[in-house]
């Protein structure tokens, strides 16, 4: 959806001046607009709950002295441009577009008045939502971390597990904006470690079963999972189709290996949603965006489900095992 048809839809709701309450339109309470990609499952809502966390920390508890509204595209990125829409219709005080990328994208598409706190797993200066990392500029300010910078680690990892294969497969959502710059990423590590690297796609749950039985048709020694909101909350769902086909697997966020995962590596999905949460109180309170720099998520963990190693028939490394921030058995 283009921006000229966005403002068209936004009508006057759009150009309110920000903050609100300068102008003597916000409510007794205000209402914090949270826009997410990912589903409202169980997975879902502990990443809410670690919002509300944040939230909390900054003076602020939903139903006390703040309303929140939720908004999910439910793994749909088409969806996400008219439900930020709908949060500025809402008139909502700060909106928290806490699923990535896509819903970052969609929210800075929606208003160019109401503050944004974005989480995401890209570079925002590249991606174009700050002018800079400690001077952001404009109405939006967040967290961003290092899943796509990782990825390459992830691989590695993965080899280190299973290092007699010669072929392993990496799961994308091709809808995803920054996909292809991790695939690069991906293609780079892996001419490196003399791998071939096989390309499958996934945008829907129904597309699950059909990508890990052609990771066993291939002969892949792995899967890794590229970083994506949508797949963020399908962890468990994922996990054990990797272990009811025999892979491997790697992903980037400790839910993965906590529902059964092999192992995983990358920045913590819960931390960030609660420094995201904070930093929305912050707004709350009187902050500005523009004079928040950009949080980066630099807390990396690596977690191995030595269980699951066991039911695969691996030999974890010691090597590996000592390296682990936490070791599930």
């Amino acid at each position: 959806m283009r921006r000229r048809e966005l403002i068209t839809l936004l009508g006057g709701a759009a150009a309110t001046a920000w903050p609100l309450a300068a102008r003597g339109q916000q409510p007794a309470m205000p209402v914090v607009g949270v826009l997410i990609s990912y589903s409202l499952d169980r997975s879902g809502q502990r990443l809410l709950s670690a919002f509300r966390e944040g939230l909390k920390e900054s003076g602020y508890e939903e139903g006390r002295n703040v309303a929140i509204e939720y908004r999910s595209a439910e793994g749909q990125y088409g969806r996400l441009p008219a439900l930020a829409v709908d949060l500025v219709r809402i008139r909502a005080a700060v909106i928290a577009a806490v699923g990535g990328s896509p819903a970052a994208l969609a929210a800075q598409l929606a208003t160019t008045s109401l503050p944004i706190i974005f989480q995401v797993g890209v570079d925002p200066v590249e991606a174009g939502l700050v002018a800079s990392l400690s001077r952001p500029g404009a109405n939006l300010t967040g967290v961003a971390n290092l899943a796509v910078s990782v990825g390459p680690k992830r691989l590695e990892l993965l080899r280190e597990l299973v290092p007699t294969a010669s072929d392993i497969a990496v799961l994308i959502n091709p809808t995803r904006s920054n996909a292809e710059a991790e695939l690069r990423d991906l293609h780079g590590a892996a001419q490196l470690l003399g791998l071939k690297l096989h390309v499958l796609e996934a945008r829907t749950d129904n597309e699950f079963e059909t990508v890990f039985a052609n990771v066993v048709q291939l002969r892949a020694g792995g899967l890794v999972i590229s970083g994506d909101p949508y797949f963020n909350s399908r962890s468990e769902q994922l996990a054990a189709l990797a272990t009811r086909h025999g892979v491997p697997a790697v992903y980037q966020f400790r839910e993965f290996a906590a529902a059964g995962g092999l192992i995983s590596y990358g920045s913590s999905l819960t931390d960030m949603h609660r420094l995201a949460g904070v930093y929305t109180g912050r707004v709350l309170g009187g902050e500005k965006p523009a004079d928040l720099p950009v949080q980066q998520s630099t807390k990396v963990e690596l977690i191995i489900n030595l269980k699951t190693a066991k039911v695969l028939g691996l030999n974890v490394p010691q090597t590996l095992l000592a390296r682990a921030d936490e070791v599930i058995e």
